[in-house]
């Protein structure tokens, strides 16, 4: 009896294994954050995973593999519009971030979240907004996004379904529309 033939067989037709691409394994750990980074309070804070520190071209290249397996992979704005062609670099993208953080962390009542999930940019909350005489439940949000080139996205204060995003033309057209966006209370 040939019992690695057999069983082998056997085993391949009723359970095949289940085998996950290496380079999956890899983005995931290429976007995995520490713990710490749970107390940040701005973007550059966050900044710890192989996906911030690591040469931009083999970042580039890692998540174009990846990505184009799987529709949908963890990974900051910044990343999906270097691999699209229309952000120049990684460090563009931070610095587009850095603008955010400063103009929102010297205004009172904005509130960074870093802990988006691993691979994601936070997000800023406007903490007077929640609860507040309107009574919703969500604050407005301010996040980055490669969903346009201005690379900001505002999501104003709501309860139930999330409304769709307001497009926002850059740090400048933040600036010039934080008293409409800091109006709702």
């Amino acid at each position: 009896m040939d019992f690695g033939r057999g069983i082998g067989s056997s085993r391949t037709a009723a359970h095949p294994p289940a085998l996950e691409p290496l380079d999956a394994l890899e983005w995931s750990q290429a976007v995995e954050l520490p713990r710490i980074v749970a107390t940040a309070t701005r973007p550059s804070e966050i900044r710890h995973a192989w996906i911030h520190r690591g040469r931009e071209r083999e970042v580039l290249a890692l998540f174009r593999a990846v990505s184009a397996r799987v529709e949908m992979i963890p990974a900051p704005w910044w990343l999906r519009a270097l691999a699209e062609g229309r952000l120049d670099s990684r460090e563009s993208g931070f610095r587009i971030e850095d603008r955010v953080a400063q103009l929102l962390s010297r205004r009172p009542g904005w509130e960074y979240v870093p802990w988006a999930a691993d691979g994601e940019s936070g997000y800023w909350e406007f903490m007077p907004s929640e609860n507040g005489r309107s009574g919703h439940k969500i604050p407005t949000t301010i996040l980055n996004t490669s969903r346009h080139d201005g690379w900001i996205d505002v999501l104003p204060a709501h309860t139930g379904t999330t409304p769709a995003p307001i497009a926002v033309a850059g740090v400048g057209g933040l600036r010039s529309r934080l008293g409409e966006f800091e109006a709702v209370r």
